[in-house]
């Protein structure tokens, strides 16, 4: 089913595009939310005389985003994450973990806008991302992934920890078997 789209639906297009979409995806969603219309002969002449006003539309939102866009070109990201030998990380850095270290920098953008095209990542190191905050304007942002700070004091207060235990048991032990002989030989 071809829909005409009358607003920006992420990951599918911008307004004004004509766009293939399943049956039940167009007819149950698109449709009823008002993001799309069928795209009738009549729709598709309608859509060509509203063309300029789409793109005056598309311009005027486009440079109110462009202010944003301009605190947020060069914004560097840290992402800490676990990872093992040759910088190999347990997991990966999704799109959502990007979108949440931007909100701690006072930036909400919707994950979905962070473009990830060769999907999540799965190393150590620093990365060119862009975000789409406009289908008229991109920004690049830079991101570092960092290994999780697992230092050796971390791992040996855990056995510090443990090691103080046994020690103080053993000793609380010493003090009651020299104890015992004393009340033995008091008794006697």
């Amino acid at each position: 089913m071809k829909v005409i789209l009358t607003q920006e639906v992420l990951g599918l297009g911008d307004p004004g595009e004509v766009v293939q979409v399943k049956n039940g995806y167009g007819r149950n969603y698109l449709v009823p939310q008002g993001l799309a219309l069928m795209a009738t002969k009549k729709n598709i002449k309608t859509l060509e005389a509203e063309r300029q006003r789409i793109e005056a539309t598309q311009s005027r939102e486009a440079e109110k985003v462009k202010a944003e866009a301009a605190t947020l070109a060069g914004v560097k990201v840290r992402v800490e994450a676990r990872s093992g030998e040759g910088g190999k990380l347990y997991g990966s850095v999704t799109n959502m973990q990007i979108a949440e270290a931007l909100a701690t920098q006072g930036f909400e953008i919707d994950r979905r806008r962070i473009i990830m095209a060769e999907g999540p990542i799965k190393k150590l190191g620093t990365y060119t991302l862009p975000v789409k905050l406009h289908p008229q304007v991109v920004v690049e942002i830079e991101l570092e992934v960092y290994p999780e700070a697992t230092s050796d004091a971390q791992e040996a207060a855990p056995k510090a920890k443990a090691q103080e235990a046994v020690t103080e048991e053993a000793a609380e032990e010493a003090e009651a078997v020299a104890e015992e002989p004393a009340e033995e030989q008091a008794k006697e």
